[in-house]
């Protein structure tokens, strides 16, 4: 009987720990999508149509936008928006550029993580063309103009005249630079080859 009740309270044990296993690892898409629909964290939802937002134009009202820049210390890169700051009147398709440049003399793979400031004013936020959409393959030593195309919705609420938007640029892992996989192979022949 005593044994029986301790099977059942160790597969009890065991479930919970498989159930707990896997809700430790269902928390981080779940945050993600919790962070896009809230505007937690600054977090922009993705690619959005102009015409999801109210798209009459605010004549009355200018918000300001101001751009910031980083680069993670793992990219070789620069990175740096054209201008600090521009005024747009909420409902219209305005267009910002930014710069990156790779330090190296061989490509680097890169890619941009967007987030606005204050949180409230992501959800009235969006971007129709954007670099942070695709990984940035930038040659060696080659600058790149990049350009974002967004619009404030004029629902934004009155309070928020300044918002901030943030892009922070990171080397992305395991990616493959085109024609790197060929040029390794290369190298190798020639090595065993003894020519090299």
């Amino acid at each position: 009987m005593q044994q029986r009740s301790n099977k059942r309270t160790l597969a009890t044990l065991v479930l919970v720990a498989f159930g707990m296993f896997g809700f430790g690892f269902a928390m981080v898409p779940l945050y993600d999508v919790f962070c896009e629909i809230t505007g937690l964290n600054g977090k922009t939802g993705g690619r959005v149509a102009a015409t999801e937002f109210n798209s009459e134009v605010d004549e009355n009202r200018l918000i300001t936008v101001q751009f910031d820049t980083a680069v993670d210390s793992g990219l070789p890169w620069d990175f740096e928006a054209e201008k600090l700051s521009m005024k747009v009147r909420p409902g219209e398709l305005a267009e910002a550029y930014f710069t990156a440049k790779n330090q190296l003399s061989e490509p680097v793979v890169g890619h941009a993580v967007p987030s606005v400031a204050p949180s409230v004013a992501s959800l009235y936020f969006a971007k129709t063309e954007c670099f942070c959409f695709t990984q940035q393959t930038l040659a060696g030593n080659e600058e790149k103009e990049m350009p974002v195309r967004f619009m404030v919705s004029p629902d934004l609420p009155e309070n928020v005249k300044v918002l901030t938007l943030s892009y922070r640029f990171y080397r992305s892992a395991g990616a493959e630079v085109a024609g790197a996989e060929d040029k390794s192979k290369d190298i190798s022949e020639v090595s065993s080859d003894g020519t090299g």
